[in-house]
């Protein structure tokens, strides 16, 4: 029966690439060598080189007999005198791929011979000589127990991981779950992208996002994959070692994010997943620098510099990737996502593009009203635009069916999207509709909706029987009619009782009033 397996031409042992190892610095640092008083005499980078093992040898020939990362222990015994063949024998010690010599004096030498000291800083080989006598058998076996108890360590952890990115599995974690869970477990910024490169999820563990994603260059990269097929790519900047390796871990967050695409049929939730933390991000103001913001956005392929760039709000729920599909057939970039009961859109268009209310209710698809925010080329007017286009949408109450409304087109929206964190609005607001909200609150009345039915539609009679004014502007000429100390109160007419505001000035007033009130 012929044999699957390749033939092996190499007589040595295949141990895993990212194996935990001591360096030379830790071997020089246990009290079984600190016992021989060790004097460094080439140190340097050549300390952090790696022990797998340690070997006892005085044989000129104990170079054939090693496999690579041994620390040699000797106390040249069984060396050569000749200059030329100390320094042929050293350097074959290099090319054996030693991890350095440690030389014991006063048995047979009392110091390094000079030609090997040479070679060895030449090279870089760490050597050390001991100035005491000690027990090699002492040092093997310390140093043997430290290397079984790092690997012993190494399978805990990679038991570890294994359950954790398994339980992440099994729950159907979505890929940010699955990239912060990887970065913690690292203690490095972890990002993954999509065969694109764009961003789909990122962790910076404390570092502003815009830094993460500009030190991409240098981090160390796993596919994701699973039978044959590749989604995308789970990088790791650089960080402190990881007892499994870095590698490994990064091989099981890749993992689990591969399970994930196979159980959802591919990496579609992936793009939906990156936009809506970016929508999140700007609704919620959680971004601590308007860097990190524009970052993912340039990442996603999503540019504002020398664009003309809006927030728009489409009424209803509809597939949110097929809106995204209809803006970028228009030639536009997008970043859509669903939130609360709508639809809410990032638009990034060309300068010399026109917006058109045509082309916006096509993206948004049929009997869908659409609110548009005013035009941005950075992420703070971005977020304002988002902003105002929501507060429009709050504010309109219309039934259902295709329009465009503007934040442009109405003003006093755009005003109260602009100041809205500012306080002096909010004292302001409170003020005005005061008498409204007590009353509402004593009589459970609607007088505030009353109110902004009236703001919407300026022009439509909305009074009471028989042509009464409506009992909300009542409440509020008569609470701001009877402010005042009592020589200096207005005298009320009697048309004054309930009368609609007659001035531009009165309606902006109770507008800006109504609109911060009810504004997320």
């Amino acid at each position: 029966m012929a044999s699957e397996r390749s033939d092996i031409r190499v007589i040595r042992t295949d141990r895993p690439a990212h194996s935990v190892y001591l360096t030379v610095a830790d071997v020089l640092a246990d009290p079984a060598v600190q016992a021989g008083e060790p004097d460094v005499l080439v140190g340097g980078a050549a300390l952090d080189a790696a022990v797998r093992w340690v070997h006892v040898s005085d044989s000129v020939g104990v170079a054939r007999l090693l496999d690579g990362g041994e620390l040699l222990l000797t106390t040249g015994a069984g060396w050569p005198f000749d200059d030329g063949e100390l320094r042929a024998f050293a350097s074959r010690l290099h090319r054996a791929g030693i991890a350095g010599i440690v030389f014991e004096l006063g048995t047979a030498r009392d110091a390094v011979p000079q030609p090997v000291v040479d070679v060895c800083a030449t090279v870089g080989l760490a050597l050390v000589a001991l100035t005491r006598e000690v027990k090699f058998v002492a040092v093997t076996e310390a140093v043997h127990h430290a290397l079984i108890a790092a690997q012993t360590h190494a399978l805990h952890e990679r038991q570890h991981l294994h359950e954790l990115f398994t339980a992440l599995s099994l729950q159907g974690a979505p890929a940010d779950v699955v990239v912060a869970e990887t970065a913690r477990a690292l203690g490095a910024p972890v990002v993954l992208e999509n065969l694109a490169r764009e961003v789909i999820a990122a962790e910076g563990l404390g570092m502003p996002i815009a830094e993460v994603l500009h030190g991409r260059g240098g981090a160390e990269q796993v596919p994701v994959q699973a039978r044959g097929v590749r989604w995308g790519t789970l990088l790791a900047l650089p960080g402190p070692a990881h007892p499994a390796g870095r590698v490994t871990v990064l091989e099981q967050g890749a993992t689990a994010l591969a399970f994930g695409c196979i159980a959802d049929g591919g990496d579609a939730e992936w793009s939906l997943l990156a936009q809506r933390a970016v929508i999140d991000d700007l609704l919620g103001a959680r971004f601590a620098r308007a860097d990190d913001i524009d970052a993912r956005l340039r990442a996603g392929g999503f540019a504002l510099a020398e664009r003309q760039c809006h927030g728009i709000v489409a009424r209803g729920s509809a597939s949110i990737s097929e809106l995204a599909y209809r803006a970028r057939q228009a030639g536009f970039a997008v970043v859509a996502a669903r939130v609360d009961d709508d639809d809410v859109a990032l638009l990034s268009l060309p300068a010399s593009a026109v917006l058109s209310d045509e082309v916006l209710l096509r993206i948004a698809g049929p009997d869908r009203a659409v609110f548009v925010g005013p035009v941005a080329d950075d992420v703070l007017g971005l977020l304002g635009s988002l902003r105002a286009a929501r507060d429009l949408a709050d504010s309109d109450r219309a039934e259902a069916g295709a329009r465009v409304r503007r934040v442009d087109d109405r003003p006093l929206e755009r005003l109260v999207a602009t100041l809205r964190d500012d306080h002096r609005l909010h004292e302001h607001s409170e003020r005005m509709l005061a008498p409204l909200i007590r009353h509402d609150q004593e009589r459970r009345g609607d007088l505030l909706d009353v109110l902004a039915a009236l703001v919407a539609h300026p022009g439509k009679p909305l009074g009471g029987r028989g042509g009464e004014p409506p009992v909300a502007i009542g409440v509020l000429s008569a609470d701001h009619a009877d402010r005042g100390p009592p020589g200096r109160r207005p005298r009320r007419r009697r048309d004054d009782r309930g009368a609609p505001p007659r001035t531009s000035r009165e309606a902006a007033h109770r507008g800006i009033g109504l609109s911060r009130l009810r504004s997320p």
